[in-house]
C-alpha cells in the first residue's frame, strides 16, 4: 500500500476540487434568492455526496456543528467509501458555503472550501470565536503578535515592507465588535477593506498582491480560522489565532474537543500541520475566484484553486460542467 501522502498527491488533489465544485454549483442555484438556509443546505448535501464517492476513510473535524446541531457533515462524521486499513485516513475541515448571507444577497466572495490532512494534523477547533491576525508570505518569522497593539503590528509590517504605516491596507470583517480595531486603524491612517462576510477569503487575500491587502485583523469563527490557516500553510504567510469565549458553555465545548489551554495563541503549524491540501471554488464573483456562471444550454462554469503544502503547488482550475 502506498503511503497516504503519496495517495494525497496522486489522487486527492484534484478530487478535492470536484468536491468543492459540487457544493458551489448547488449553492449557485440559490444566489440572490434571499434564503441563507436553503443555499447552505444545498451546498452541504452536494459536498457530502461528493465526499462519500471518494475512496477515503475521512473524518470531519471541522464541519457544520455537532451531531445534535447538524444532520450532515457534523463534527466526527465519517465520510468516504474507502476500506479501513486500505484507504488513507484523512481529517477534513470544511465549509460547504462560506458566505451564506453573501450568497442569499448575491454579494461577492462566497466560496465552497475544504481542507484535508493526514489524521491528527488539523486542530479540532470548537465552534467559538477566534481572534485572528494574518499576513502573506515574505516577512520575518513572528512579525505579527496578538499580544501587541494594532499600531505595533501595522508598524512592524510597514517597516519590513519599506512603507509608512499609513500605506498598509488591512482587511477587517464589518462587525460592531471591530469598532475599536477600525478606529485604531483610522487613527494610523491605514486603508481598510471592510468585508460583509467570508473571512477565509479575507485571510487568503493577504497572499495575493493583486488584492492590495497586507494584513487581516479581527475575530471570526474558529473553524474558519483553521481553514484559512490550511490555505496559508500551502502558499506561505503567517497566522496567529486565539480562541475567545462568551460563556461557560463555550468553554466546556472547547474542553470537550480536547482544548486544555484556553488562552493559547496558535500559529500556522499548530492549526494545520504536516501535508495539507486546500481547495476552494467560487460561488459568487470575488477577488480570489470567479463565481459559478450559467451558460446557454445548461452548461455551468466554475473557477477553483487547489493548493498543497508539501510541494507548494497552486493549481487554478477552470471547468465546464455540461448537462447530462
Amino acid at each position: 500500500m502506498p503511503k497516504s501522502s503519496d495517495i494525497l498527491d496522486r489522487v486527492l488533489v484534484l478530487e478535492m476540487v470536484r468536491v468543492t465544485e459540487a457544493a458551489a454549483i448547488s449553492a449557485a442555484n440559490l444566489i440572490g434568492r434571499g434564503d441563507e438556509k436553503a443555499a447552505d443546505a444545498a451546498a452541504v448535501e452536494a459536498m457530502r455526496e461528493a465526499l462519500n464517492a471518494l475512496e477515503i476513510c475521512g473524518t470531519v473535524v471541522i464541519g457544520e456543528g455537532e451531531r445534535d446541531e447538524a444532520p450532515m457533515l457534523f463534527i466526527g462524521e465519517k465520510v468516504g467509501c474507502g476500506c479501513e486499513g486500505e484507504s488513507p485516513e484523512i481529517d477534513i475541515a470544511l465549509d460547504p458555503l462560506e458566505g451564506t448571507t453573501i450568497t442569499a444577497k448575491a454579494g461577492p466572495n462566497a466560496l465552497a472550501v475544504l481542507a484535508i490532512a493526514e489524521k491528527g494534523n488539523l486542530l479540532n477547533a470548537p465552534d467559538v470565536y477566534m481572534d485572528k491576525l494574518a499576513v502573506g508570505p515574505g516577512y520575518s518569522d513572528d512579525i505579527i503578535d496578538l499580544n501587541k497593539s494594532v499600531l505595533e503590528n501595522v508598524s512592524a509590517v510597514a517597516k519590513e515592507k519599506g512603507v509608512q504605516p499609513s500605506d498598509i491596507i488591512v482587511c477587517v470583517l464589518d462587525r460592531p465588535r471591530h469598532e475599536k480595531i477600525i478606529a485604531e486603524l483610522r487613527e494610523i491612517g491605514c486603508g481598510i477593506m471592510l468585508i460583509p462576510d467570508g473571512d477565509v477569503a479575507g485571510v487568503i487575500a493577504t497572499t495575493d498582491e493583486e488584492t492590495t491587502v497586507d494584513m487581516y485583523m479581527g475575530s471570526g469563527g474558529a473553524p474558519e480560522g483553521v481553514l484559512a490557516a490550511a490555505a496559508l500553510r500551502c502558499v506561505g504567510g503567517q497566522f496567529k489565532g486565539r480562541l475567545t469565549f462568551r460563556n461557560d458553555d463555550e468553554r466546556q465545548r472547547a474542553h470537550k474537543w480536547g482544548i486544555e489551554d484556553l488562552d493559547k495563541i496558535y500559529d500556522l503549524k499548530e492549526l494545520a500541520k504536516g501535508d495539507v491540501i486546500f481547495a476552494a471554488t467560487g460561488v459568487t464573483e470575488g477577488s480570489l475566484l470567479q463565481g459559478v456562471k450559467k451558460l446557454r444550454g445548461g452548461t455551468m462554469t466554475t473557477e477553483s484553486v487547489v493548493m498543497r503544502a508539501s510541494s507548494g503547488t497552486v493549481r487554478w482550475v477552470k471547468s465546464e460542467h455540461r448537462p447530462k
